[in-house]
């Protein structure tokens, strides 16, 4: 490679380094690290590829983090809009049971104008036959009664009515502010992936190579500490029903593409997997990792089974499915296949289990 292309791959790393700070939330700016000095005018050292990997590592990370803030905005769009959709229903029936109950009271008010405006009860003083003055008491209190229900009735339709038209225009904001909310993460989704691809973009087809190897070291690196921990002696539990299928939908799923916001069947990205696997099996679970991490029983790692979901970074930006003998499948990330890996090679979170 030449100093030309070097100087393109350098300004690139530059570049992605100030994505990586500004799209960080809560972070102040700050420069860019220095760019790695070329130790040859040919090729890329291997200190310059592991930056680039860090790089790299550091951008589908902050796409995985969107990714999770874009598939919960779609979830709550989908609730918000079946709740919107409840609504309407019960605004047309409440439409429908007050203008019969107007129907009736008109009805009430224009068989008092025919008998002259007077009440009932009016009439009934003027009878001149007690026994039929006895019989009609007992109507006019009925017709009292009726008369006090129907008017509480139109009262309490109308008041459930404004209540359904208050929830329906709340629903429709928070809708509205979600689909902003999905759009920006989108934008930053987008953006994210850009930059790393216009990253390696820069690099030879060798050079591409070696970076792959790179990354398979370093995942190798974290498995065997991992492994080296002796956390496989305590993990004898043996997969539930349910986790046993969610393993054999997994498992079907291999060699699938990544693609950020899928659930399948052709594409996913890690939560979209794992929650599809333990729908396949009988339970529904959060769509995305965070909301996995946050609502799902968590267990040991000690105790952890095949089927339970392993939830990797700090932000729980990352979820696989556990399948035995310190593995996992799962959908890595833009430019990767749905695939087997070692359940130590990323910094684990915690384990959580949907069929607790």
């Amino acid at each position: 490679m030449g100093p030309g292309k070097r100087g393109l791959i350098t300004a690139a790393v530059t570049v992605v380094c100030a994505i990586t700070v500004l799209a960080a939330p809560g972070t102040a700016f700050a420069a860019p690290d220095p760019s790695p000095s070329p130790s040859s005018p040919t090729a890329v050292s291997t200190k310059e590829l592991e930056e680039i990997r860090a790089r790299l590592e550091k951008l589908y990370h902050s796409a995985a983090v969107a990714t999770d803030e874009y598939n919960a905005a779609e979830e709550a769009a989908e609730k918000q809009s079946a709740e919107i959709v409840s609504l309407a229903r019960k605004i047309v029936k409440g439409q429908e049971r007050l203008a019969e109950l107007k129907e009736r009271a008109g009805a009430a008010a224009a068989a008092q104008y025919r008998s002259g405006g007077l009440p009932d009860e009016a009439h009934l003083m003027l009878s001149d036959n007690p026994g039929a003055f006895l019989d009609g008491a007992g109507r006019v209190i009925q017709g009292q009664r009726a008369t006090k229900g129907l008017l509480a009735e139109m009262t309490r339709t109308q008041q459930d009515l404004e209540l359904y038209a208050k929830d329906a225009s709340a629903q429709w904001r928070k809708l509205e502010a979600g689909r902003k909310a999905k759009a920006a993460a989108q934008k930053r989704i987008e953006k994210q992936i850009k930059a790393a691809e216009q990253l390696e973009s820069q690099l030879e087809k060798e050079e591409r190579a070696r970076l792959a190897e790179l990354e398979e070291a370093a995942a190798r690196k974290a498995q065997t500490a991992w492994l080296d921990s002796g956390v496989l002696k305590d993990i004898k539990s043996k997969a539930s029903e349910q986790g046993r299928k969610a393993v054999e939908y997994a498992t079907a799923q291999l060699g699938k593409p990544y693609e950020w916001g899928a659930e399948g069947p052709k594409t996913y990205d890690c939560s979209g997997l794992t929650s599809q696997a333990w729908a396949s099996a009988g339970s529904g679970i959060p769509r995305t990792s965070q909301e996995q991490w946050k609502q799902l029983e968590r267990v040991d790692i000690k105790d952890m089974r095949p089927g339970d979901l392993i939830i990797y970074n700090g932000d729980a930006s990352h979820v696989a499915l556990y399948i035995g003998d310190g593995a996992i499948i799962h959908a890595p990330r833009p430019g990767r296949t749905v695939t087997v890996a070692g359940a130590g090679s990323m910094p684990i979170l915690g384990v959580v289990r949907p069929d607790a």
